[in-house]
Order: structure tokens, then C-alpha cells, then sequence
């Protein structure tokens, strides 16, 4: 490759039509991608590569690197166009894109790109995590990158893209660049507001922003707004760039039906003559300045001490008081909340911990993406809110997972046992939701103690981890001293005459315990399981109260489907093979397990009403054991 310090506007120009070549080529080898889409933001990112950006792709970890994102997670192609004019990956590997085994996947992902920091597609998702990585910038680190994110005008329709808007206005942060590639055309046709660039800017300029139009064409215009935004103060700048999808060949330019559309071989040769033909320039992107303050450090600073508790306390109370107790031994632990701090208890670590702490209002899938945001600024961040309203970010935490994001989440006043409120705010589908992400470790603590020794390995996983808590107070069963682990469980009651087991987790667990002080008086030996890690799940335990007691009787505030019980009874259905003609061998000797769980709509009344009418009180859990005749 010939490496060139592109610097006039012409070899700019040069640089765009490159990108724009490659863009093509690497889909119409592929078979598939979006060329279009990559060719509409080609100028953009030419002058954003030569002039602004400033990054080590020799050292992708530098933590003064700037940060760009590809909301528009589909222009891919542009993006590794970009990592080859960079000199970071050659042409060769340019043209594996979308190819089985290739690190150029059709949307971005991090880890195996180490310029990716988070993986994007699912459209919406750039500007919230953009804006944990610029948070982290100005209020934590305080360093001197700064956020670039290109997004797509059809992703503008996501509310989660004006969450982010107004948040980034509310924390002023001016180390933040949205880039709007006003295209005009979406997947099926023209979006919402076409080229309409005045509503946009009126859009965004109302929710605190500093605004500029330009011509996503013209190199002049681009140079100034990249500038200027570099220079705003006390302001985040957007940028409305109105561009021409498919631009630079007019066989395909603002025409509707290429979205994700590659051209044919015959149309690429023509398409790349018409742009000038294949160019294999190198340019210098520029390096970042040198950090020379001192950051939070990464590891802990002292241990961690379990809070004690000498009468009953909520599972939500007691997480905040484990939360306030980490951000002490640990510098780099950061929480948001979504405007329920005093619900779920987080505000105890804001209060003690306040320029650690970030206020997302109700805002759910912001929360999820700033916490991704600042995950991949080494920060160990825990987001807290109503479980019941985790459902609606759950895409984020779906993408969380695509990214082998760090993030800690918890989830409070789950079930019925909330009480009065009412099914609105009962979580009764968050175990089932949380246990299939991707690697995720799912934790249900029935007393405050063990809430602490929960969050603590929470704080030490590599991937994504939940904590539901419950509303009301409950007893302390455990000492400081005991010891937990992810897939562990407690074995609180058991003999060698039980006749069945029941295993429950949070408010059951202790419901649980009622039943076995009644069913001890009546001369009924059951066992008593904690099952504090609903995944991965103590498979171990599980099967030998299995081969002990033959029933399993598993109760839990929350639907049937996905629970616990189903978490119990994957545990012997893994142990079933396939054949060669594909039908099974299913696990001999399984124990009964029966599922005690919410079967019906609740409304409101007391925590003592609405578990009695779901069927999950003790004295269900008593008729369930009676019901086997032992």
C-alpha cells in the first residue's frame, strides 16, 4: 500500500471515493451487505478520518483514544473500509466480509475487532452506548477523547435515540459528536421525514443540543461542522447531513429498492470505474495525546466487608447497602438508577458516591446502553430499576450480551409479593427473561446477607449478571461468614427420611421454611433448598434431593414459564441424548417435580392476599406436599 498524509480537499475527496469502492466491492464479493448505505456516509468519515478523529490502531486500548460508533451497525462495510485505509486490516481481509470464520461480520462486533467497542445492528443502540463512554470521559477518567456516532435517519424513529438526546443535554457533555447520515431512504421506502433536515434540527436543538446543517457532500461544509463541534461548549452538537444514498453511481444513487442490496459483479466493475477505480492508499490517522492523569484503578483497593444485620431487611435495601460497601473497595464501580433510587436503594451509593453516580430518569433502554457505554471504559457499572421494567430494555441487554459487555443488573419488587400496586409494576417474567441472555448468571438472594455475597461476585463476573430483589422485609438467615458461589445453591433443612424437597428462591424461600415448621409437626420430613443461583443452577444438589426424596416440589413468585421450575427441570433434561435419527434418550429415575408458581392475573391487596390467591403461600406449598401421600 501506498501511505499517503491526505490533507487538501481533493485527495479527500479521493479517500471518500475509496471507501465508497471498497464498500462495494467487499459486499458484491460477500453477496450480501448494505453498499447504499456505506456509500451515503463515505464523505463523512473521509473528513472525520483525515482531519478529526484521533486514534491508535496500534493500540486500540489507549484510554485517550477517541470513541466511533456505527449506530447504523449496517454500514459495516464502510467501517472496515475505514480500518483498511487506516492500515489496520489489508485488502485481502477486506474481502473476507460476511464470510464464515472472517472477523468482518455484517454488523460490527467488539472482542474479535479490538477497534469495535460495542456491537451494534440492533438500531437505536449507538447514542445511549455513545453516551456512557462520554459520560465516562468528563466525569470519571476526565480525559480528552471524544464520542463520534454516526447514526441513520430511519433509526431516528427509536425513542431510545431521544432518550440519549436528552440525557447527553442534561449532563452537558460536549465531548459528544452525533452525526446524522440523512439519507433519505430506509428499507422499504423513504422514512419518516425524508430530507426534511429543518424538523430534524428543530428536533434536536429543542432537546438542548447544538445544531448544524450541512451538505453530507460537501467537504467544506463537513470540515467546518466537525470543527465547530469539536469546539462547542457546554453543549453535545448533532449533525444533520444530508446525503444521497447509493451516491456516486447513478445507476443506483436516491434510488428506493437497494437497502441491504449488493451490486451485481457486472455492476461493481462499472461502479468502481465510474469512482475512480481501486485505490489501496494508507492514511496517517492522527495519535492521541498521551493520559498523564491518574485513572480509577481496576482492581480493589481494599475488601470487601458484608454489611451485618441483626433483625429482617428487604433484599432491595440490603443491595444498596452492598452497593455503597463495593464503591468503597472498588474505584472503578459506578450505578445508574431510573429515577427509583429510593426504591430500589441505589441513592445509598449516589449519596456516599455522587460523582460516581448517573441519574438516567425514566429511561430504561438509555440505562442498559450507558451502562454498556461504560463498561467498555472499564468501569464495572451496576443499573438498577423495577424488575417489571427491565422487559422494555431487554433488547439492549440482548445486545449487551452480542458486545461481551461487563454490566451488572438488578431488578426490584418482583412478583406478586409486592403488594398493592398492582400487576403493572410485578415482575413475573424477568427470571425467565434474564436466564436466556447469552452467558448471563441469574441471582435470587432471600436475605440480606446473602444479597451482599451475591452482588459481590456479581461485581468480579465477566459478562452479564442479575439480582431480583424483593420488596417487602425478610428474615436473615445467613451469617457474614458463609460462602456462595455462582451455581451454588444452600441446603437449609434436610434428613434422610424426606420425603419430598422443596426448593424456592427470594419470598418463597421463606414461605417454604413456614410449610417445613407445619409439616414438622405433623411428623412430615421435607428438605429445603436455597436455590440462590437460578443460573447456572446447582445441578449437583438438585439431583441428589432428586435421587433422595423422589419429588421436587419448586415454588416461585413468577410465571411458570421460564422460572425456576423450568431452570430445576432443565437439569435433568440435559442429562437426555440424541440419536443419529434423531430421537432421544431420555434420563431414567428423573424425579417428579412438580412447579408451585403464579398461574393467574393478580390485581392488588396485601403481599399476604396475593400470594395466597397465586397459590404460593405456605399453606399451598403444604397442600402440594400432603397431595403426594407421603
Amino acid at each position: 500500500m501506498v501511505e499517503v498524509q491526505f490533507a487538501k480537499t481533493q485527495t479527500i475527496q479521493q479517500l471518500g471515493q475509496q471507501l465508497r469502492v471498497d464498500s462495494i466491492r467487499a459486499t458484491t464479493q460477500a453477496g450480501s451487505g448494505h453498499p447504499t448505505s456505506s456509500m451515503s456516509a463515505a464523505d463523512l468519515m473521509a473528513v472525520l478520518m483525515v482531519k478529526y478523529l484521533k486514534y491508535d490502531f496500534d493500540k486500540p486500548e489507549n484510554p485517550n483514544n477517541d470513541r466511533l460508533i456505527f449506530s447504523k451497525g449496517h454500514a459495516a462495510p464502510l467501517l472496515y473500509a475505514m480500518y483498511k485505509a487506516a492500515g489496520a486490516i489489508s485488502d485481502e481481509e477486506l474481502l473476507t466480509l460476511r464470510k464464515f470464520g472472517s472477523r468482518l461480520e455484517g454488523h460490527p462486533v467488539p472482542q474479535i475487532l479490538p477497534w469495535v467497542d460495542v456491537a451494534t445492528g440492533s438500531l437505536g443502540q449507538g447514542l445511549p452506548m455513545g453516551l456512557g463512554m462520554a459520560l465516562n470521559g468528563k466525569y470519571l477518567d476526565k480525559l480528552k477523547y471524544r464520542v463520534w456516532v454516526l447514526l441513520g435517519d430511519s433509526e431516528m424513529a427509536e425513542g431510545s435515540v431521544w432518550e440519549a438526546l436528552m440525557s447527553a443535554s442534561y449532563y452537558k457533555l460536549d465531548n459528544i459528536t452525533a452525526i446524522l447520515d440523512m439519507n433519505r431512504l430506509g428499507q422499504r421506502g423513504e422514512t419518516e421525514l425524508g430530507w426534511d433536515s429543518r424538523t430534524y434540527a428543530e428536533r434536536a436543538r429543542a432537546f438542548g443540543w447544538n445544531v448544524i446543517e450541512i451538505d453530507g457532500h460537501d467537504y467544506d461544509q463537513i470540515d467546518q461542522a466537525l470543527g465547530q463541534s469539536q469546539s462547542c461548549t457546554g453543549q453535545p452538537t448533532f449533525i444533520v447531513a444530508k446525503t444521497e444514498k447509493g451516491h456516486g453511481f447513478p445507476e443506483i444513487a436516491n434510488k428506493d429498492g437497494w437497502h441491504g442490496k449488493p451490486l451485481s459483479p457486472e455492476q461493481a466493475v462499472q461502479a468502481i470505474e465510474i469512482l475512480g477505480g481501486i485505490q489501496n492508499s494508507v492514511i496517517k490517522v492522527q495519535k492521541p495525546e498521551a493520559v498523564t492523569t491518574k485513572l480509577p484503578s481496576t482492581t480493589r483497593t481494599e475488601k470487601f466487608v458484608v454489611p451485618k444485620y441483626d433483625k429482617p431487611i428487604a433484599t432491595r435495601e440490603a443491595y444498596g447497602d452492598a452497593l455503597k460497601a463495593l464503591g468503597s473497595c472498588m474505584e472503578n464501580v459506578v450505578a445508574l438508577d431510573a429515577e427509583v433510587g429510593n426504591s430500589t436503594y441505589s441513592e445509598k451509593f449516589g449519596k456516599t458516591y455522587m460523582d460516581r453516580f448517573f441519574e438516567m430518569f425514566i429511561a430504561e433502554q438509555l440505562m442498559i446502553g450507558a451502562a454498556v457505554g461504560l463498561s467498555t471504559r472499564n468501569k464495572v457499572p451496576f443499573a438498577s430499576t423495577f424488575a417489571a421494567f427491565l422487559s422494555r430494555a431487554f433488547d439492549f441487554i440482548r445486545m449487551a450480551a452480542v458486545s461481551r459487555a461487563r454490566i451488572c443488573l438488578a431488578g426490584s419488587h418482583a412478583g406478586v409479593s409486592i403488594g398493592q400496586d398492582g400487576p403493572s409494576q410485578m415482575a413475573l417474567e424477568d427470571l425467565s427473561m434474564m436466564r436466556s441472555v447469552f452467558e448471563s448468571v441469574v441471582f435470587y438472594p432471600s436475605d440480606g446477607t446473602s444479597t451482599a455475597h451475591l452482588l459481590d461476585l456479581m461485581s468480579e463476573y465477566n459478562g452479564i449478571s442479575y439480582m431480583r430483589t424483593t420488596r417487602e422485609k425478610t428474615p436473615i438467615l445467613y451469617k457474614v461468614d458463609d460462602k456462595f458461589e455462582i451455581g451454588g445453591s444452600k441446603v437449609l433443612k434436610s434428613s434422610k427420611d424426606d420425603k419430598a424437597t422443596l426448593i424456592a428462591a427470594g419470598i418463597t424461600l421463606h414461605e417454604s421454611l413456614k410449610a417445613y415448621e407445619e409439616l414438622q409437626k405433623e411428623g412430615i420430613n421435607v428438605r429445603v433448598i436455597d436455590l440462590y443461583s437460578v443460573k447456572p443452577v446447582d445441578a449437583k444438589t438438585i439431583k441428589a434431593a432428586g435421587n433422595e426424596t423422589g419429588t421436587l416440589i419448586v415454588v416461585e413468585d413468577h410465571w411458570p414459564e421460564g422460572g425456576l421450575g423450568d431452570a430445576v427441570l432443565e437439569v435433568f433434561a440435559a442429562q437426555g441424548t440424541w440419536k443419529s435419527d434423531g430421537s432421544a434418550n431420555g434420563a431414567s429415575g428423573s424425579p417428579r417435580v412438580i412447579k408451585v408458581a403464579v398461574r393467574s392475573m393478580p390485581g392488588s391487596g396485601t403481599p399476604e392476599e396475593l400470594m395466597d390467591a397465586a397459590g404460593i403461600s405456605a399453606k399451598h406449598i403444604i397442600a402440594a406436599v400432603k397431595s403426594l401421600k407421603v
